[in-house]
């Protein structure tokens, strides 16, 4: 589909949509679902065409109502315009998947080797008994189809390494470090440096985590982790002694997909040179500001 829709999508857009009252008793045009997929049928596009094509004409998707006062229509269609890259699809990145899918992210870059298995039914947003034994980047394409057919999820089971990130990240807008351990932490972060893309991190342990997003000139995971990082033995790993019990990665996930959407948006401020460290045990939310901070 080009950039501008051809005559017919315009008219069947039009055609399709209706007004109707909001919760506020303001009036809106919006495009049902339902109608939202005769258009795909007849123009032999796809849904996430669709809803780009009617947002850039004023019409809301339904689905989008309830963003609509907080999100401006110019902004859901930069959202839908967006390609964000999630590395990791399991406790954060299953959560963060799905966040960004119901707000409207229009592509989702999934890597993930990895297949699901019984332990990961305690955090694991896209793990069910039905998918275990599957690869979790193939499963987040089937669970993102069934929440919002708008969302084009491009799947990738293999292990992110220098051989391979340029190619599957080249072209997002926002990557997301959804990783386990800290030396595939600083090859995500290698590769978004060299590629100018900003890098929202994440980490879990017990009942406790934290974000921090990463520009590219920024120190970033250094002010963490020191110039090498830490061990890859994964029985040293936090998660790994103190578990990583259901709630940890909903809160941080939910951060992180906040980030990657003010920075999509520009708007608001992000932890740019800032570590959010949340204690969920504690209720305690730190912000530790490293030196030379400045908020994007």
């Amino acid at each position: 589909m080009s950039e501008d829709a051809g005559p017919n999508m315009r008219q069947l857009l039009h055609e399709s949509s209706k007004k109707i009252k909001d919760a506020a008793a303001r009036k809106v045009l919006v495009l049902e679902d339902c109608q939202a997929l005769k258009i795909v049928k007849e123009c032999g596009s796809t849904v996430h065409d669709v809803y780009c094509e009617a947002l850039k004409a004023g019409i809301y998707p339904y689905r989008y109502l309830r963003n609509r006062e907080s999100i401006s229509i110019e902004e859901q269609l930069s959202l839908a315009e967006s390609r964000v890259a999630v590395v990791g699809a399991g406790g954060l990145g299953g959560h963060v998947i799905l966040l960004l899918a119901r707000i409207g992210i229009g592509q989702l870059v999934v890597v993930d080797r990895d297949v699901f298995d019984e332990t990961n039914l305690n955090r694991q947003a896209l793990c069910s008994d039905k998918a275990l034994g599957k690869p979790k980047a193939e499963e987040a394409v089937l669970v993102v189809g069934s929440i919002n057919p708008g969302v084009e999820v491009l799947p990738y089971k293999v292990k992110l390494d220098v051989s391979n990130a340029s190619e599957i990240l080249a072209g997002s807008d926002v990557l997301v470090d959804a990783l386990d351990n800290v030396p595939d932490r600083f090859v995500l972060e290698n590769v978004a440096k060299r590629l100018g893309i900003p890098l929202v991190h994440g980490a879990v342990a017990g009942f406790e985590g934290r974000v921090m997003t990463i520009f590219p000139d920024d120190p970033g995971l250094e002010y963490l982790y020191g110039n090498k990082g830490a061990s890859g033995d994964k029985s040293k790993r936090p998660e790994s002694i103190l578990g990583v019990p259901t709630f940890t990665p909903c809160i941080i996930a939910t951060l992180q997909a906040m980030e990657v959407f003010k920075t999509i948006l520009n708007r608001g401020k992000t932890f740019q040179n800032v570590m959010v460290h949340v204690d969920l045990e504690t209720g305690e939310i730190k912000e530790f500001v490293f030196q030379d901070h400045k908020h994007k």
